[in-house]
């Protein structure tokens, strides 16, 4: 995997120079500072024009704090996931309670932001649904404290709900934290686009029916193998699922 992108967050240059020196000697995983910011400010200008995959935020700021930042942090399109990392213990729950994944206090050791950004790590391929290295062909998905394997080959649709994608096979349905675009663009050839919100399982397209949608009204909706629900197909995709039905 390639070097995480780390966003520094402090006021304190100091403070700043001490995470860049230990995130140059991060092995496991390795690990680049690829921006800093002495506010929160400077920091959400940052995060709008680059990616970062982890932010390293300091809690006690002038003006806007570490825990507001991390609150604002989570509406980003491409948010980093957050590591606070301050001299005062007394915010760790409310850290948490901003799904922190890990609480750091000063001075930092290098191990101990080694195992944070593990955290981060391992989280980041589970947000992603990646499948492990040697079984490309499943979804990781995190749901209710367990973690699932859940094969691609089983896969009838992914629909984007919210903040959410939902994973439909035959028999179950799971939330998968991530973005349908890049669901899309890593699995092209074996789901389909019908609708701005959906992906279908090509070898899993039976018909294309005609169909009434209280939303969207009169069009059309693909039937798929093994479950009883139509999902409707917006009109710019109805000649690409034809060519996929062999019409």
């Amino acid at each position: 995997m390639t070097a995480l992108r780390v966003l520094i967050v402090d006021d304190e240059p100091l403070a700043r120079a001490r995470l860049r020196t230990l995130l140059g000697d991060c092995s496991q995983p390795e690990a680049i500072a690829a921006g800093e910011a002495g506010s929160a400010a400077q920091a959400m200008e940052l995060v709008s024009r680059q990616r970062f995959d982890v932010a390293l935020l300091d809690i006690h700021m002038p003006g806007a704090d570490g825990l507001q930042l991390a609150t604002a942090l989570r509406q980003a399109p491409q948010a980093p996931l957050v590591v606070f990392v301050t001299a005062h213990a007394e915010h760790a729950v409310a850290a948490f309670d901003l799904d922190a994944v890990d609480y750091l206090t000063k001075p930092v050791r290098l191990a101990r932001l080694q195992a944070a950004l593990k955290k981060t790590q391992l989280l980041a391929q589970l947000k992603q649904g990646l499948a492990a290295p040697s079984a490309p062909d499943w979804l990781l998905i995190a749901e209710r404290g367990r973690t699932l394997r859940v094969p691609l080959s089983e896969v009838l649709y992914l629909k984007a709900e919210l903040k959410y994608v939902t994973v439909r096979t035959a028999d179950a349905s799971h939330l998968l934290d991530g973005s349908l675009s890049q669901l899309e663009e890593r699995f092209a050839g074996r789901f389909l686009r019908i609708h701005r919100n959906a992906l279908v399982a090509r070898n899993a397209i039976r018909a294309l029916v005609r169909h009434h949608d209280a939303d969207e009204g009169d069009g059309w909706a693909v039937r798929l193998a093994g479950i009883d629900e139509l999902l409707m197909v917006s009109r710019r995709q109805v000649a690409a699922v034809r060519e996929a039905l062999g019409e």
